[in-house]
């Protein structure tokens, strides 16, 4: 039987809702330890914006840990995009539908307005296409031009399938472990030059590189 445009489009969202669902009672079960967190967690607590990230392959822990915190996500209008739209929503996330593959200025502009309309934001700085564990500019920009911290994220899960995607993505097993770094705050200052801010981007990849290795070895 061949189904009607109205009908494909209920089971597509039966499907999102479905799939949603699960993710959030699979992400209860998880025990997660957090470390070096007191600098982002007084910043919630104060109310002040931060962006933190993390590499497209955690996104799934990386985003639930601010969950209910007034966070910011740019997700893409893929179908995949649906699905993680309707699990953030529903964590109270902002979410904003586009694409960072597409128009990069365009996606550094909304994330600049995001911060400057009081909210914070979570970033895959590897992400919507890689190279995987590349640091693109984003983050880093959008700290500098908005003089707010950066967090870079360290998640290790210690039991986990992992997806034959490019940026490897991870699904936690059911109960397992979850070790979360963060790394101080990071703040940029606007007065840097181009290379400058260049030199600081590969730094701030290769910390992240660096504690998502940390939170492996302990998870």
């Amino acid at each position: 039987m061949k189904l009607s445009q109205f009908q494909r489009n209920v089971l597509r969202y039966i499907g999102i809702r479905c799939a949603s669902f699960a993710v959030r009672i699979l992400l209860k079960t998880l025990r997660i330890e957090i470390k070096n967190g007191d600098a982002i967690k007084k910043s919630v607590a104060e109310k002040k914006n931060f962006i933190s990230a993390f590499w497209h392959g955690s996104m799934i822990i990386g985003w639930y840990i601010h969950r209910n915190e007034n966070v910011a996500a740019l997700v893409s209008q893929s179908k995949d995009g649906h699905v993680l739209a309707a699990t953030l929503e529903k964590w109270n996330f902002h979410v904003v539908r586009g694409s960072s593959s597409t128009g990069g200025h365009d996606a550094l502009y909304l994330m600049i307005d995001l911060i400057r309309e009081n909210h914070s934001l979570t970033i895959t700085p590897d992400g919507p296409r890689g190279p995987i564990y590349e640091m693109k500019a984003g983050a880093v920009v959008t700290a500098k031009k908005t003089n707010v911290p950066l967090f870079l994220v360290g998640i290790g899960i210690k039991r986990k399938a992992v997806l034959k995607s490019w940026d490897k993505f991870e699904i936690p097993a059911p109960f397992t472990k979850v070790t979360v770094i963060y790394s101080d705050p990071i703040w940029i200052e606007d007065s840097l030059s181009r290379e400058e801010t260049n030199k600081k981007i590969e730094e701030c990849e290769a910390l992240l590189n660096k504690l998502q290795k940390e939170a492996l070895e302990l998870c």
